[in-house]
């Protein structure tokens, strides 16, 4: 039976709002930064195409799916710890 107190309301919500706050200074990170930054990193080149762009194509890409992974299963272990999952 889930434990549906005003403390344990007030965790769960603390807990996802960080999670919430991390994922998304990481898509900021990946998303923005890294690619208004990737002139500077175009001197190098991976298989023949530049870095920037490399990281910006691939590496977010990467980034994201790892993100949303990461998400999904930090959140259903707050969901467990507190008694709200499905």
């Amino acid at each position: 039976m889930a434990d549906n107190s005003a403390q344990n309301r007030a965790e769960h919500w603390r807990k996802t709002r960080n999670l919430t706050f991390v994922i998304m200074a990481l898509w900021v990170l990946f998303g923005i930064i890294i690619p208004y930054n990737a002139d500077a990193l175009n001197s190098m080149s991976i298989l023949g195409f530049p870095m920037g762009y490399w990281f910006c194509v691939q590496g977010s890409l990467i980034a994201f799916v790892l993100m949303i992974w990461f998400q999904n299963w930090r959140q259903d272990a707050i969901d467990d710890e507190h008694g709200v999952n499905d």
